[in-house]
């Protein structure tokens, strides 16, 4: 028995002789007014996050523990893209941490004691040697939201192709790539650097290829009625190259963006001055078919713009100079080795102007 008790015996022969003084001096019923009275406070040797709250009230040890934990919090966040940046806290991205609730824990160690052991271990200091951690919850939503929010300014719509009338000249639109953040991934990023304690998070786009690339912006034509030249250009590419006649004065070649909307081989020409005496045409006959002296030649390209062709023509040595009713004039074989290059859809642009400048519209042919 006496190697039993052998190591525990001081242990209570103390506790005994504190008890004894205590109801020596007839103070029982002190005793158990102190311990009700520091019921509040934690325990001697209890620790939250390594911070000592010994004798700590409830009150007290939130702030004191909350000072620690609060470095945690507010961890910074640095995020990037491009030339944007963003800063946030862990807290401000979802993280939080319960300190209320381990205070609580600890203070309920008073529990694991009886009134004698309690007394005791306050009135000599002896610690219990507890430790507690502090539980930390994470939402995304905040994270989810600052997304959600940026997505729209980072991204960069893809450019397609294309050809473009812009205050009178001709521009050539050369595709662009966009870029897509790429949100998943932004969250995940984000998520790691709130969990792993801060850091620098780059947001990652993907790119957005173009529907229409330089390579299939196809095909357009350039009319210039200053030079009296017409472009074909294929893919932004000169293609070929011809010398037309344009409108002489008092009628007009119309300027503009058109579209080639039919192509007809060997055409009939209709008289467009039926009805209207002192018209240009009004002694011609209604119509004139396919052959050699067709006004159209033997291949016509129609434009949206009305009444208006490119179109070859008999009268070969108008070409190159301000010669027809409005149409454009092309000699027959130039007219047709255009034709099979150019297809129905295909964009006419007629720029510049004539040596006397631009013209009302008149009657065209």
């Amino acid at each position: 028995m006496r190697r039993r008790f052998a190591g525990k015996l001081p242990v209570v022969l103390l506790i005994a002789f504190v008890l004894i003084a205590l109801v020596g001096a007839g103070s029982a019923v002190a005793a158990l007014r102190f311990d009700r009275q520091s019921d509040h406070r934690i325990m001697p040797g209890v620790s939250i996050e390594g911070v000592d709250v010994s004798n700590m009230t409830r009150a007290q040890a939130i702030t004191a523990v909350s000072k620690v934990v609060q470095r945690q919090l507010d961890a910074r966040i640095h995020v990037v893209a491009g030339a944007k940046t963003w800063n946030f806290t862990a807290a401000q991205l979802g993280l939080s941490a319960d300190v209320a609730s381990a205070v609580d824990k600890a203070l309920a160690v008073n529990s694991d004691f009886s009134w004698i052991s309690r007394v005791y271990h306050r009135l000599t200091h002896s610690d219990v040697h507890r430790s507690f951690t502090v539980a930390t919850s994470f939402t995304t939503t905040p994270i989810a939201k600052f997304v959600r929010t940026v997505t729209p300014t980072l991204r960069h719509t893809a450019t397609g192709a294309s050809y473009s009338l812009v205050n009178g000249a001709v521009e050539m639109n050369h595709a662009r790539p966009g870029a897509v953040l790429k949100d998943w991934l932004a969250r995940q990023d984000l998520k790691k650097a709130v969990r792993s304690g801060g850091g620098t998070v780059t947001l990652v786009s993907k790119p957005v290829a173009p529907k229409v690339t330089d390579g299939d912006v196809g095909k357009a034509i350039v009319v210039s009625r200053t030079t009296n030249r017409l472009w074909l250009y294929d893919d932004f590419k000169v293609e070929r190259t011809y010398p037309v006649a344009t409108a002489k004065f008092g009628f007009e070649t119309p300027p503009g963006a058109w579209t080639i909307i039919a192509k007809v081989e060997n055409p009939t020409w209709h008289n467009p001055c039926l009805g209207q005496p002192g018209c240009w045409a009004a002694n011609e006959p209604a119509e004139i078919g396919p052959g050699p002296g067709n006004p159209l030649g033997t291949r016509a390209l129609y434009l949206d713009a009305p009444g208006i062709r490119i179109h070859g023509s008999p009268e070969d040595s108008s070409i190159g100079s301000w010669a027809s009713h409005g149409c454009i004039r092309m000699h027959i074989p130039d007219s047709e080795a255009l034709y099979p290059l150019v297809p129905v859809g295909t964009p006419v642009y007629v720029i510049g102007s004539p040596p006397w400048g631009n013209t009302p519209d008149g009657p065209v042919g």
